[in-house]
């Protein structure tokens, strides 16, 4: 049976980081896949990540299986750092989590979700949006769609052409929206539209689905969930899916949830109920280590203080690689405005190169970066700055 079996095409991201593995040409860059880097271009083990496995490694007692929904004191601090600790959803159990794998499990649970419980219901996603989203939903067989989002022209949000896009999604429809850090553009939305986008979505009732993978990455831990909780004050009814792959540095640990928010509490206990019929289906109940690393940390007010100012350091780095970026190319190709890039938040930014400056850039240059053009920030450092630039200016 196996010999008759085609290799399947590489992932166009992750197969990127194997092709750059395998090359053998010195000071290659690799600015496609989305893990961040610090200035020596490796990916940090936090301190408070140590710390906290160390406190576990004592205390361990079993290594027994979780509840379907995987660490009650996991999902209580998940909420808080969605809504804040004295949000009424979170007082008055309108707001329920299930612990995941990662925030990609969290999507294929909302995924299969969505083809159980509303099987007529199509999902919106932002044109563009990150790679594996249509992917996930697809093998789920949930329909989907595109809405307007990003401008190439001027390289922002195209506001007004989303806002028309939102009124003519049908009613019931789901919408799938990045909290804060989109990727792959790095535009979000100000407060203020974000305000505008949730009204919208109450009067056409539709369902958000919001992808939270970034929160502390943009302005701030409480600043980057301002969107999230603007639709949440507005819209009565909401999925998000969170990871802490980035903001803990843990990508091995796949840890994330999938929060759902409903009217009242007996509603949301019965999604809940229909969300863990999925995960029993599917992986059973969640793994244990990385959700009890983030509860350690989150619960201690030491390690807590401590884990924000790591991530203040990592959202810092990754600004002032965009502003060194900026300037850098300023004196290496002049008559080129890269500047929209400081104006973006995260890790990712669209770059403006098109598949042929790419490919120059692989081949020539031995740098590496996603064929939409998209570029990861984070993986930039001080010390390959001039090589990274002047590739770039010799291509454009």
């Amino acid at each position: 049976m196996f010999a008759t079996i085609e290799a399947a095409p590489p992932d166009p991201i992750l197969g990127l980081t194997e092709a750059f593995k395998a090359d053998s040409r010195p000071n290659k860059i690799n600015l496609g896949v989305g893990v961040y880097l610090d200035e020596t271009g490796k990916t940090p083990l936090l301190d408070t990540v140590r710390q906290a496995e160390q406190r576990m490694a004592a205390a361990a007692t079993n290594k027994s299986y979780l509840p379907i929904d995987g660490d009650a004191a996991y999902n209580r601090c998940v909420r808080q750092l969605l809504f804040g600790s004295d949000h009424s959803l979170v007082k008055n159990g309108q707001a329920l989590t299930a612990q995941t794998p990662g925030g990609t499990g969290a999507l294929r649970v909302a995924a299969d979700y969505l083809h159980a419980c509303h099987p007529t219901a199509t999902l919106w996603l932002s044109n563009p949006t990150w790679a594996n989203h249509d992917a996930i939903f697809h093998a789920a067989d949930v329909p989907t769609a595109v809405y307007a989002y990003f401008n190439p022209k001027t390289n922002s949000l195209d506001f007004d052409a989303l806002i028309a896009a939102l009124h003519e999604i049908p009613h019931h429809d789901v919408i799938l929206l990045h909290a804060c850090c989109h990727n792959p553009s790095g535009v979000d939305p100000t407060v203020a539209q974000w305000e505008q986008i949730a009204d919208v979505l109450a009067q056409r009732q539709l369902l958000p689905l919001i992808d939270f993978a970034y929160q502390g990455f943009g302005d701030g831990l409480e600043e980057d969930a301002a969107g999230l909780r603007a639709v949440a004050d507005r819209v009565p009814e909401l999925l998000v899916c969170s990871s802490f792959s980035k903001n803990f540095s843990l990508y091995n640990e796949r840890v994330g949830a999938l929060t759902i928010v409903s009217g009242d509490k007996d509603s949301a206990a019965n999604v809940m109920s229909q969300i863990k019929v999925v995960i029993r289906r599917n992986y059973s109940n969640p793994p244990a280590h990385g959700a009890a690393i983030v509860r350690t940390i989150l619960t201690d007010d030491k390690l807590r203080a401590q884990w924000l100012s790591e991530l203040t350091t990592m959202r810092n780095r990754i600004n002032a690689m965009r502003r060194l970026f900026v300037d850098t190319l300023a004196k290496l190709a002049p008559g080129r405005d890269f500047s929209f890039i400081v104006d973006q938040r995260g890790m990712f930014s669209f770059s403006g190169l098109n598949k042929d400056q790419v490919k120059l850039l692989r081949d020539e240059h031995a740098i590496y970066i996603v064929g939409s053009g998209r570029i990861n920030v984070a993986g930039m450092t001080p010390g390959s700055m001039d090589q990274l630039c002047k590739a770039i200016a010799s291509v454009l």
